[in-house]
């Protein structure tokens, strides 16, 4: 008898020291020193990378293409009337400003994308806390561990250079956040009225994604404000929420009235880029044709059944559901043992997207119907489903490979979702459930071995860069600018001493005020000279470029061009101009070529 009191005892005061663990967050949300040593940390290592990542590789194609068309901003020309852009706006205005306000010097530019980066990795963090608060077993440490392979999966650790998929992952990061204090703020209208304003911004980042977001947190809000209404809970906040996002797109549209034509915009940025970029809806299907989504999403479901029938916390079947939930992170780390082909490397960790979509999308359903009846949903519940449609929505660029290097935070979030239902601190009343004594280990454990997975293949992810394979970063040493105006930036091979080459014949032999046509556009010509483009496009890819060959050849004429700048050796692989050969005869029938530089053939025309 003194033996099963003193067991019972023993059996008591662990399960209370799990259950006191588990509940560590039952207070309001707070920052604690710990909180603002965590977030430094987060921010300055994913800033380290993003530099570090500057300092090692350059990728010419789209650096020029941003930095080109902000500098041509900045001296007064207007997008979308004075020449096309078929993307939205607000990256390249925010790199035109810092121009007039910095200066043409390219490092300027990577302390942006370098605090940018920082910035996005701690809002992120500071989502989890919200999302894992009084939700998840350890809620802190759950939300380090899932926020600290964002430090080499950032939106600016892989492509570390001014991007506009950077930046609208940035913007709907803030927008995140404001929507889940508004249920903490109780709704106050103006608060809940600028959260709904600055649901339009990622729209004017990047439209795909941007506007995938704002049309999925609309609608949300909208069934959200419905269903309050069941429930007899208040729901102007929701009201005020939606009235802001439609104030916001209004005042938008006003602007691009005034400034450049809404017309003009919607050609460029809807029908010109949905017909230069818009991908068959087949594509977007196929990456749930992967024959290993099979068998990643049932490990991950038969452990979750086994954690849920694992009542007795019995610790065989505990180590089992950890192993097989945890099994479709792990993989993508053994992979880079079992596979000696970096893409093949890449590939599993990028496969780890349909699955997640699909495992978050289970848990967020059977949130719901946990949910039912009991209280009326909120915004942590539906944000799943919003962000599921916002990573569909920027896969319409170039899918899985191609779209989601700034998209890792999202993942991250989804991932909290996820755990979030998955290892519940409490439970619903009335429902069966686990204890918590074997939850927490299983929690941990899971989240642990998954953020150690993420962490260690993000980590090659980037120093691989493998994503950027469609340029040449391996050929030849590191070479760093010795211009004033490209400080900071660093290439390997030969594209640093060529373009400074003819930089200095331009300086010396091309007057000023004379107009120039660069083809195919790869170097930061413009930005670097201080010269204005004369032609309407400062690049010749068939995503950007609406002209034919003639066009071309009639508005050379036309604009009294008299500089024409060939580019035979590029960073970028492959040929990206359309009917290179026939645009050439054509320009070459009024051209003659002057001087060779290597890789550079320039041709003038006479008056």
């Amino acid at each position: 008898m003194p033996q099963g009191g003193h067991r019972k005892s023993s059996i008591c005061t662990v399960s209370e020291f799990f259950r006191l663990a588990s509940l560590e967050e039952t207070k309001p949300l707070q920052n604690t020193v710990g909180d603002w040593l965590l977030a430094a940390i987060l921010f300055f290592a994913t800033a380290a990378v993003v530099v570090w990542q500057n300092l090692r590789l350059g990728i010419l194609w789209d650096l020029s293409y941003i930095l080109e068309t902000s500098y041509r901003i900045s001296v007064g020309d207007v997008p979308y009337r004075d020449f096309p852009l078929p993307f939205a706006p607000l990256t390249f205005l925010v790199q035109a400003a810092l121009i007039k306000l910095t200066g043409r010097v390219f490092f300027h530019h990577v302390i942006y994308a370098a605090a940018a980066g920082g910035l996005a990795t701690l809002l992120a963090w500071r989502i989890l806390l919200h999302l894992l608060h009084e939700k998840a077993p350890s809620p802190r440490l759950m939300a380090f561990l899932l926020a600290a392979p964002l430090v080499f999966l950032g939106i600016y650790s892989i492509f570390p250079h001014p991007f506009y998929d950077c930046d609208c992952t940035l913007a709907i990061l803030v927008a995140i956040l404001l929507l889940l204090q508004l249920p903490r703020k109780d709704f106050p209208p103006f608060r809940a009225f600028f959260t709904g304003a600055f649901l339009v911004v990622p729209l004017f980042v990047k439209q795909n994604a941007g506007l995938a977001f704002l049309a999925a947190t609309v609608l949300s809000l909208a069934v959200l404000m419905v269903l309050a209404r069941w429930y007899l809970r208040p729901a102007r906040g929701y009201a005020w929420t939606i009235a802001g996002a439609a104030s916001a797109l209004a005042l938008a549209a006003a602007l691009i009235h005034l400034t450049t034509g809404v017309y003009n915009y919607l050609h460029w940025t809807v029908q010109f880029a949905a017909a230069r970029r818009l991908p068959p809806f087949s594509d977007l299907l196929a990456i749930y044709e992967a024959p290993q989504l099979l068998w990643r999403v049932t490990a991950f479901l038969c452990g979750a059944l086994l954690l849920s029938l694992n009542r007795k916390a019995r610790p065989a079947l505990t180590l089992l559901s950890i192993s097989l939930l945890s099994l479709p992170f792990v993989w993508t780390l053994m992979a880079l043992l079992i596979e000696s082909d970096p893409a093949e490397r890449a590939d599993q960790l990028l496969a780890l997207w349909p699955f997640l979509l699909v495992v978050s999308l289970a848990s967020a359903l059977w949130s719901f119907r946990q949910s039912a009846g009991v209280a009326p949903p909120e915004i942590a519940l539906v944000l799943p489903l919003i962000l599921i449609a916002t990573v569909h929505g920027a896969f319409l660029s170039q899918q899985v490979w191609g779209s989601t290097y700034a998209l890792w935070p999202l993942f991250m979030i989804l991932c909290a979702c996820t755990f979030s239902v998955l290892f519940p601190a409490r439970m619903l009343s009335g429902s069966p459930t686990v204890p918590v004594i074997a939850r927490v280990p299983a929690s941990l454990a899971t989240v642990s071995l998954a953020a150690v997975s993420l962490l260690v293949s993000g980590w090659y992810y980037t120093w691989s860069h493998e994503r950027l394979s469609y340029v040449k970063l391996s050929d030849g040493e590191i070479v760093r600018s010795t211009l004033s105006e490209l400080a900071g930036l660093s290439v390997r091979g030969p594209w640093i001493p060529e373009f400074e080459r003819l930089m200095r014949f331009a300086r010396q032999e091309i007057p000023f005020e004379d107009g120039l046509l660069l083809i195919p556009g790869e170097d930061l010509f413009y930005y670097t000279s201080g010269r204005h483009p004369r032609f309407p496009v400062v690049m010749f890819d068939h995503t950007v470029n609406p002209f034919s060959p003639e066009e071309i050849q009639r508005i050379v004429l036309a604009r009294n061009i008299r500089w024409l700048i060939v580019k035979n050796e590029l960073q970028v692989n492959g040929e990206p101009v359309e009917d290179k050969a026939r645009l050439l005869a054509l320009l070459l029938q009024d051209f003659h070529l002057v001087q060779n530089f290597g890789i550079y053939d320039i041709y003038r025309r006479e008056k």
